[in-house]
């Protein structure tokens, strides 16, 4: 039955969801509905029965019904109903409802089916799998004939409706059944990509099942098993889906995945959670669903659209049928194992071969086991492997279809232990293989300049980098190690190094790759958690890498996995930042290591371009000396000239002796943000308000500067986002913000607005754990905070409430947020400028934990 009205209210908790095995259960409930709407319609048009008909439809037509599954049905009639005969199947309808059976229903003639079917290609694949349940058959029987291909539809107009209705379903789903939460029904892979299968069998066969099509010989048995298999394990997922949440539910959201994978049996193994090893298996069966459904379309395309053009030879090896590039006999493989890397490179020389032949794929997966050691060691294949890497066209294509036919899993082992692993954050989208694949997209991208629109900088570096494989075999093997336990950065690039030198790169090449894999997150982890504006940060990171080679083949790669790891991840902040990181340590490395950058040369740069752009604007060097006089040595190196500019004239603009506090928003910085500036008396309640205001608006907190000044107030700088992560577009908001950050800091008393935005669902599911440590920074007379909590809307400000409350000087902060998980550092002092003793870095740490853990507990 589906779910009933009291089945839909209930708890999901109630009751444990069966463990159905292959499609028994989905059959069972449609024979058990059959049953029931067979008695209902008995029961309430007896009388109709010559000259109605009850069909069953689109799933439930084909005899497949989940828990809660749509069921629909078609109540067809003759002609055109009178008064008393709609009232007679409103009655019908409201019986059914009564007794807890909910359904969707129509009532046609056959001549509004088919012209509704006309129209719609979706109802047409709905009304093929009509099934009758009760009443007239000859009606029954006339639609169908009048949805026969001979009426509606012809076979080759149905195929290519089907085939363009799968790629703009896979459109959406990004074009990877890799998302982390995916659809089961209509996801790439999933069940409705089996059934586009069935539906074009149906219509051009004639047949049923998957048993059928293997005895036309569209499938090998062993094929026909695992297509099987596949649906049947989907078919679980998503009985057990229904059961568990009580409604109609194909997503396997985060909140469902852990409580499926206890069910299923899978239990935390030392490396791998027990929710981690059930998505790995799911991923692996999408895509094998995904290689089986373009081996049977393309097979279906051939048979469907009597395509039969005389081959075009390519090599004495490979030939070009009907746009599909395919090898010549069926044992090339076997008698030249080679080929099997040939096929890849034949398809980037020559762009306009739509794909692979269904039998030449069939033959590779048969042929996989020939990729052995033997292979991996022959310097033929080293040769063709470097070749793809290095064609000017495909790379990122080929690489992905290597993947997908198990050849490159087979060709680099390792990597074929990372296809299908998930891990269970928000913070990794896709799975570990999709996103190194999304990784080398993105540098190919980088790498053509047809895109060079899209971030002109990186894309000049790297196509100015002489040997960009090198970059591409850093991101293969970047994430390689995932899953083993240990550094996956250390472990990886031994893998890496070792893989190279195999190929034949050159020492220092691979030496490079090994090198970036192993330090892939440090330029990303010091720009966004260490103060860049400093110095001794700079200099630091410019001997850590050495030269501008390392430098820039770091630079590329960092963007390319950030924008891959989740596109949230990617805005304009963040590559405002990465630029101006890359740029410093860029000057610092052509300075020479040896003379580095200090702080008064860094000051009088600042100043010297600030007052350029403020007499460009008319503010006459009085005024400027006016604001400066009370700005400290560390205002002047910690903002840029353009942010020193626009302060010092909203200052000088200021009333002389006016005590409210100035609030200015500036719509676009050139860091890529909406800056926020508040100007006002110093204390530790600022940042708590401020950041309550910012985020009960809905805005998301980048970077935070807070700047004492010599007249007891305070210069603080916030950069913003939308939740959307783009700058704040909207005029009207940057009213709403300066009214709201006014009001707010004006207010006498040390109170500060209460947050009150829920955390997003998925946040909700992740129990993390707070850490926090303090570390001196003597250097630069403070102290360095860093927080790891669990991100929730008001964060900030409760961190800021225990630091008023503390008496903590806040003098900055950056922000980071790594999916479920906020991991932020914060600059601090002591009332008394300096930093904290270490029973005041220890009491604070307390006190920060348990008002953390309190809320995270609530």
């Amino acid at each position: 039955m589906p779910c009933s009205r009291r089945s839909r209210r209930g708890s999901p908790q109630q009751g444990t969801p069966p463990r159905p095995t292959r499609k028994s259960c989905a059959n069972a409930r449609a024979r058990l509905l059959d049953v029931a709407l067979g008695a209902a319609w008995r029961a309430k048009l007896a009388g109709h029965d010559a000259d109605w008909s009850l069909v069953a439809v689109g799933g439930y037509g084909r005899g497949e019904l989940h828990p809660c599954s749509d069921v629909d049905i078609l109540i067809l009639v003759p002609r055109t109903l009178d008064e008393a005969g709609r009232a007679a199947i409103e009655h019908f309808v409201t019986f059914l409802w009564d007794i807890g059976i909910e359904i969707g229903h129509s009532v046609r003639t056959v001549d509004e089916c088919r012209s509704e079917a006309a129209a719609d290609v979706s109802i047409m694949t709905t009304l093929i799998e009509a099934r009758r349940l009760a009443g007239s058959s000859e009606l029954v029987a006339a639609m169908l004939e009048a949805l026969s291909p001979d009426h509606l539809w012809p076979v080759k107009d149905f195929f290519e409706a089907k085939v363009r209705e799968q790629a703009d379903r896979h459109l959406k789903a990004n074009d990877t059944a890799y998302n982390l939460e995916p659809n089961v029904k209509t996801g790439p892979g999933g069940l409705r990509d089996i059934q586009t299968i069935a539906w074009v069998a149906k219509r051009h066969f004639g047949v049923n099942t998957l048993e059928e099509l293997a005895k036309k010989g569209f499938l090998t048995q062993a094929e026909a098993r695992r297509l099987q298999a596949a649906q049947s394990f989907l078919w679980r997922v998503r009985f057990a889906l229904h059961t568990l949440t009580g409604r109609r539910e194909d997503r396997l959201l985060f909140d469902h995945q852990m409580k499926l994978a206890g069910l299923f049996g899978y239990e935390d193994a030392t490396f791998t959670l027990a929710v981690e090893q059930l998505m790995q298996r799911y991923y692996r069966t999408v895509l094998d669903v995904s290689l089986l459904n373009e081996l049977l379309l393309q097979l279906f395309r051939e048979a469907i659209l009597d395509e039969s053009a005389d081959p075009v030879p390519l090599n004495p090896r490979f030939q070009v049928t009907n746009g599909y590039l395919e090898a010549m006999h069926d044992d090339v493989f076997v008698r030249q194992p080679s080929t099997l890397l040939e096929v890849f490179a034949l398809l980037q020389q020559n762009p306009d071969i739509r794909g692979v032949r269904a039998h030449t794929i069939r033959a590779i997966e048969q042929n996989l086991w020939l990729i052995d050691e033997e292979f991996r060691q022959n310097p033929r294949n080293h040769r063709l492997f470097l070749e793809i890497l290095r064609a000017p066209a495909g790379v990122t294509n080929e690489l992905r279809r290597m993947n997908t036919y198990g050849v490159l899993g087979r060709y680099i082992p390792s990597f074929g232990r990372i296809v299908g692993r998930m891990q269970y954050d928000l913070f990794h989208a896709y799975t570990v293989d999709a996103h190194t694949l999304f990784v080398v997209s993105n540098l190919r991208r980088l790498a053509l300049p047809r895109f060079n629109h899209e971030l002109p900088n990186l894309s000049q570096i790297m196509q100015s980098l002489p040997r960009p494989e090198v970059a591409y075999l850093a991101a293969l093997f970047h994430d390689i190690a995932k899953g083993r336990g240990g550094d996956h950065s250390e472990l990886g690039a031994v893998d890496a190094e070792a893989f190279c030198l195999e190929q034949g790169l050159s020492r220092y090449d691979a030496r490079l790759v090994a090198w970036l894999v192993r330090n892939h997150l440090q330029l990303s982890l010091t720009a966004q958690k260490q103060d860049i504006a400093d110095p001794a940060v700079i200099n630091e990171f410019a001997r850590f890498v050495g030269d501008e080679t390392h430098l820039d083949h770091l630079y590329v790669l960092t963007a390319a996995d950030v924008r891959a790891t989740n596109p949230r991840l990617w805005n304009s902040w963040k590559a405002s930042l990465f630029s101006e990181f890359h740029d410093r340590v860029k000057r610092a490395l052509r300075r020479g290591l040896e003379t580095p950058i200090d702080q008064d040369e860094l000051k009088q740069e600042n100043q010297s371009q600030a007052r350029e752009l403020l007499a460009a604007t008319g503010v006459n060097s009085a005024a400027v000396d006016s604001v400066w006089t009370m700005l400290s040595d560390a205002y002047f190196l910690r903002h840029t000239p353009q942010e020193i500019a626009w302060h010092t004239r909203v200052l000088a603009a200021r009333e002389p002796g006016g005590d409210d506090p100035v609030v200015s928003v500036q719509a676009e910085s050139e860091r890529g943000t909406t800056s926020i500036m508040t100007y006002a008396p110093h204390r530790q309640h600022g940042f708590a308000r401020t950041t309550a205001v910012l985020d009960q608006l809905g805005l998301n907190i980048v970077d935070a500067r807070i700047t004492p000044t010599g007249d007891g107030n305070s210069i603080d700088l916030y950069h913003v986002l939308e939740e959307d992560g783009t700058p704040i577009a909207d005029v009207e908001r940057h009213t709403e913000i300066e009214y709201a950050l006014t009001r707010s800091l004006a207010a006498s008393r040390d109170t500060v607005l209460a947050v009150s935005r829920r955390a997003p669902r998925q946040a909700r599911l992740f129990n993390t754990r707070t850490q926090i440590s303090v570390t001196a920074d003597d250097r630069n007379q403070r102290s360095v905070l860093e927080i790891i909590a669990a991100d929730r809307p008001g964060l900030l400000c409760d961190i800021g409430k225990v630091m008023m409350e503390e008496r903590i000087d806040l003098l900055g902060a950056k922000i980071m947020t790594v999916g479920e998980r906020a991991e932020d550092v914060f600059y601090v002092s002591d009332v008394g400028h300096g930093p904290l003793a270490d029973e005041r870095a220890q009491q604070l740490v307390t006190r920060l934990t348990e008002a953390l853990e309190r809320r995270r507990a609530a």
